[in-house]
C-alpha cells in the first residue's frame, strides 16, 4: 500500500484508496515506467494529505492528476540533467555490439547443424533457401518428388531450429 492515513480523519469524499488506485492506473496509462509511477503516486498522495489539512480541495482526484503530472515532468528534467543528452556523433542506425554477436553465434550453430545433416537433406535446404530454386526444379535435378524435397525442407529447418534452441540462441522473429 502506497500510503494508509489511519490516524487523520478524512472527508468522506476524500477516499485515499480509491485516488491511489485511479492514480496508478492513470501514471500506467500515460506509459510511465512501473518504478516511477509507484513513486510518482506515493508523493502525490503525501501532497494531497497535506494539502487537505490546510486547504479545501474541489476535486480530488483532479488536483491528484495535475500533481503526478507535474512530477512526472520534474522527474524527466532530473533524469535529462543527470544522463545529459545523447551526443548525435555517437548515435548509429548500426546493429548493437550484442546483436552482432548474437548474430555471429547464431550463424555459428546454423553452419554445425548444416555440416551435421545427411547430405541430400543439406543439398535440398540450401539450394531451396539460400539458392532460392523451386522445390519443382529440385526435385528434378535430384531425381525426387516435390513432396519428398518439401519434406526433406521441412525435416532440415526442425534441425536448424532445434540446434538453435539447444545452443540457447533466440533469433528475433523465429519461433515468435
Amino acid at each position: 500500500m502506497l500510503i494508509e492515513v489511519m490516524d487523520r480523519p478524512a472527508a468522506p469524499s476524500q477516499d485515499w484508496n480509491a485516488a491511489s488506485a485511479a492514480l496508478l492506473r492513470y501514471l500506467r496509462a500515460r506509459g510511465v515506467r512501473p518504478d516511477l509511477a509507484d513513486d510518482v503516486a506515493q508523493e502525490t498522495l503525501a501532497r494531497l494529505i497535506a494539502l487537505s489539512q490546510t486547504q479545501q480541495i474541489g476535486s480530488l482526484f483532479a488536483l491528484a492528476f495535475r500533481i503526478a503530472d507535474n512530477l512526472i515532468v520534474d522527474a524527466g528534467r532530473r533524469e535529462k540533467r543527470h544522463f545529459g543528452e545523447v551526443d548525435e556523433e555517437w548515435q548509429s542506425d548500426d546493429p548493437s555490439l550484442d546483436r552482432v554477436l548474437d548474430s555471429r553465434r547464431a550463424l555459428d550453430v546454423l553452419s554445425r547443424c548444416l555440416r551435421g545433416m545427411p547430405p541430400l537433406r543439406r543439398e535440398v535446404l540450401i539450394r531451396r533457401r539460400l539458392n532460392q530454386e523451386s522445390c519443382r526444379a529440385i526435385g528434378e535435378d535430384l531425381s525426387m518428388s516435390a513432396k519428398a524435397v518439401e519434406k526433406h525442407i521441412t525435416r532440415g529447418l526442425l534441425d536448424l531450429r532445434a540446434a538453435l534452441e539447444r545452443a540457447g540462441v533466440r533469433v528475433p522473429g523465429v519461433g515468435e
